[in-house]
């Protein structure tokens, strides 16, 4: 069958159809991107402004126009952290349903880091063994760890590449005072939940996934997207920590030169790499391997792991 992933994310949304039925390894079929950036549309109050509603309901109506051309049979609309932290979250989603008959479901960010981490098992398979799964979105961080397709531990923090621009880093470039008081409060946030995982086994297998990580991984010398998803990319914490101060000295414009780095996302590529490596530094990881499959390809296979047991009854 064809379904579509519908993902509101707090960067973009992101329609993705692929062909897939159980047992077998979805294949992609054609994606369909607009940046919205809700991250960065918020007031002062916290609620998604009345310019960000407009414009998520007309790219909502837009992607269900294009759902419909590629013959989408079952479409799965989720939305994560710009959606679910948003004062008026309920206020958007009744618009949303109203005007375009599309119910987002809302995912909490522990269901997040779980979806993740199951694309990510199924992905490098039973051999990769303990794994812990980092995720940077555009409002979140999501962790998880474990040696099985549920993980034993699961955690979702504030800390979207996206979000933390808007909030900590106004200039361009930022101001260094700024970005220390960033790279602080990151850090505090990361070092509260480690000892979650500390507590358990030491991960066989470190993986990221997420734009933000791709990026950084192709700024160290990673394949490029165009080698295709079969290429092994791996990010040294080394080689993160030599970019960290480089990325902080250039003005996003300069940014979006470097390789991999798209223009709509070079002014937080800081802000993520910040977060990047304070996750590596506090979790005690030299290095890890970027993951093509991510939350829109978990959300996948437990739609088809449901059909599977359904049929099966």
């Amino acid at each position: 069958m064809r379904l579509g992933v519908l993902d509101v994310g707090s960067n973009t949304v992101h329609l993705l159809v692929v062909d897939a039925h159980p047992g077998a390894r979805p294949l992609p079929a054609y994606s369909h991107k607009a940046e919205l950036r809700l991250a960065e549309l918020l007031d002062e109050d916290g609620a998604i402004s009345p310019e960000g509603v407009d414009r998520l309901v007309a790219t909502i109506r837009e992607a269900l126009d294009v759902a419909e051309d590629k013959g989408v049979e079952d479409l799965l609309p989720f939305a994560t952290s710009a959606v679910r932290d948003a004062a008026n979250a309920d206020r958007v989603l009744e618009r949303v349903a109203a005007e375009t008959g599309v119910e987002l479901q809302v995912l909490s960010g522990e269901d997040e880091a779980r979806l993740t981490f199951l694309a990510a098992r199924r992905w490098f398979g039973w051999s990769a063994g303990r794994l812990l799964v980092l995720d940077i979105g555009g409002g979140s961080l999501e962790i998880a760890y474990g040696i099985d397709e549920e993980p034993d531990a699961a955690v979702s923090l504030p800390l979207g590449a996206g979000r933390l621009t808007a909030a900590w880093l106004p200039g361009d470039p930022p101001d260094p005072a700024d970005v220390r008081a960033l790279r602080r409060h990151v850090r505090h946030e990361i070092a509260r939940i480690v000892g979650e995982f500390s507590r358990l086994s030491p991960p066989d297998h470190v993986v990221a996934t997420s734009k933000t990580f791709k990026q950084l991984a192709r700024l160290a010398g990673a394949a490029r997207s165009a080698e295709g998803p079969y290429a092994q990319r791996e990010l040294a914490r080394a080689s993160l920590e030599e970019w960290v101060p480089k990325l902080a000295a250039m003005p996003a414009a300069e940014r979006a030169t470097l390789p991999g780095v798209s223009e709509g996302r070079a002014r937080q590529l800081l802000a993520g790499a910040l977060v990047a490596e304070g996750a590596m530094d506090l979790f005690g990881v030299a290095k890890l391997e970027v993951c093509p499959w991510a939350l829109r390809e978990g959300v996948i296979l437990r739609r088809l792991d449901t059909l599977a047991t359904a049929s099966a009854s």
